[in-house]
């Protein structure tokens, strides 16, 4: 069974090697690393600057289906870039409707689907973390309700790591605070990406992806429960 990607920067593989500037500061996206958390094969279709409609336009989800078995698992996670046209990509009408398309066209190539809510961005004001998604994660709930499609919740994920590790700390999963980390200089755009991962970022968002694809595949479930061997308050 192979594990394929569809998706934006935000799950992209590193674009030819790309850094934040720092050679030894990668750019990458969590799909980058998941291969390092699951057995199973993992293909990265995503691209860079992707949206719903681009990424059918350009012939990358065709490149997909033309690879697909039955068996396989296809993982779904747009937003960040069609939320930059509302008129063609809203939330509840382009942006729905193409997925609604993927899921069903990954269904009739023998493949699961699983849609994915978009991670979200460190922008912290005062302290507080803003929700920078709109109505994207709760059109893909909905669509994933609708079509009994199961759904992984970055967003909530991700909100949940920001705020456990607070704003200072969280700074690491992105390349500014991993330069700051490392004595590099950072200049004023790279300060200023809240959005794409370093490597520690997109490990931990992939180690999160990979566990709740174990978890949906009920790899654990025949396991005998421990609670009788646990001590007991």
């Amino acid at each position: 069974m192979t594990i394929h990607l569809a998706g934006d920067s935000t799950v992209a593989p590193t674009d030819s090697g790309a850094t934040s500037g720092h050679a030894a500061i990668p750019l990458l996206g969590w799909g980058d690393e998941l291969a390092a958390w699951t057995e199973e094969a993992v293909r990265n279709h995503a691209i860079g600057g992707a949206t719903t409609a681009s990424f059918r336009a350009e012939g990358r989800w065709d490149a997909l289906l033309a690879e697909l078995r039955p068996g396989d698992t296809v993982v779904i996670q747009f937003g960040h870039n069609d939320q930059k046209e509302p008129d063609e990509l809203a939330a509840e009408g382009g942006y729905t409707e193409r997925l609604a398309r993927f899921v069903g066209e990954a269904r009739t190539n023998g493949a699961r689907p699983v849609l994915a809510t978009s991670v979200e961005r460190r922008l912290f004001d005062d302290g507080r973390l803003r929700w920078s998604h709109g109505p994207y994660p709760a059109a893909v709930r909905a669509l994933g309700h609708e079509l009994d499609v199961p759904v992984l919740e970055l967003t909530v994920f991700t909100r949940w790591l920001y705020t456990w590790l607070g704003e200072p700390a969280s700074a690491a999963l992105f390349p500014h605070g991993a330069a700051a980390e490392a004595g590099l200089p950072v200049d004023g755009a790279l300060v200023k990406d809240n959005t794409h991962f370093t490597t520690a970022g997109a490990r931990a968002v992939a180690r999160y992806v990979a566990e709740a694809l174990a978890s949906l595949d009920g790899v654990h479930d025949a396991q005998a429960p421990l609670g009788a061997w646990v001590m007991q308050p």
